[in-house]
């Protein structure tokens, strides 16, 4: 079995110190993160960016200054930004950060209702639009997938040719409005995508280190940080981003997954080796 990718989601764009004081939202703070992530055994960070007031940004000027911040202390980390953004930002503010040309960077295949009136769009314009931009660019999208039925778009806009092959899918499992998460349905995830792919897994909130030992052991690469889940243990907060890998990796090791370096990652996921 190939080494295990571990992606850390270090803040996201709506959980904030309110929630755990440990999110990040300045730079130092954001650089900090990636390397305590980096450190634990992470070989991708995904991004999203704040205003040091916490509120949620895609500004390239504000990406580029947090690109440098952790490269200078993680030289060879991948750095995956957002192209999901906040709810309610439009097409031209989400692109933004991929004109940096980023090895990575998200590509969402479906339109969430994530609870009350918040609605997550992506219409087909907008993911034939953001791959047009990822092809030209050379940035390998990262195919993220509420359910099921986001793989068959997926699938049939490669076929289009809109998205490169071979595709690299996250399977965000557990959010409101999208697939539960169950080894049932990461079963039928999985037997769901391209032969050739690869995937990630994001267990979300209690769900992340259950879904990360079932897709340990069926092969498939883990993705933890407070994006996703801000706690340790039942009712423990998590003290960095660090800790969440550190239990991952863990995890992984007494499953017998050795845990990817940056470069390994790389060649797993058909990046060019820096």
């Amino acid at each position: 079995m190939e080494k295990l990718i571990i992606t850390a989601a270090i803040c996201g764009a709506e959980v904030t110190k309110q929630h755990n004081p440990a999110i990040p939202y300045t730079l130092e703070e954001i650089a900090s993160e990636a390397e305590s992530a980096a450190k634990a055994g992470a070989s991708v960070i995904h991004l999203h960016v704040r205003e040091d007031d916490g509120t949620p940004t895609q500004s390239s000027n504000r990406f580029k200054a947090a690109f440098e911040a952790i490269k200078k202390r993680c030289p060879n980390i991948i750095i995956q930004p957002s192209t999901g953004g906040a709810v309610g930002m439009s097409n031209a503010e989400r692109l933004q950060p991929v004109f940096l040309k980023p090895e990575m960077a998200t590509l969402d295949c479906g339109t969430v209702n994530f609870g009350n009136d918040d609605i997550f769009v992506n219409s087909e314009n907008t993911i034939i639009e953001f791959g047009k931009n990822m092809i030209e660019l050379g940035v390998k999208p990262e195919i993220e997938v509420f359910d099921k039925g986001m793989i068959d778009t997926a699938i049939r806009l490669q076929n289009k040719g809109h998205i490169k092959s071979p595709m690299h899918f996250n399977f965000v499992m557990g959010v409101t409005g999208g697939i539960a998460a169950t080894v049932r349905d990461l079963v039928f995830m999985q037997g769901s995508i391209p032969h050739g792919s690869t995937f990630t897994v994001s267990g979300i909130g209690r769900a992340q280190f259950q879904m990360a030992a079932a897709t340990i052991v069926m092969g498939g690469h883990v993705r933890v940080g407070f994006e996703d889940n801000i706690y340790l243990a039942k009712g423990v907060l998590a003290k960095s981003n660090g800790e969440l890998v550190a239990k991952a990796a863990r995890i992984a090791l007494e499953l017998g997954r050795e845990i990817a370096s940056p470069e390994e990652a790389r060649a797993i996921l058909g990046l060019k080796a820096l």
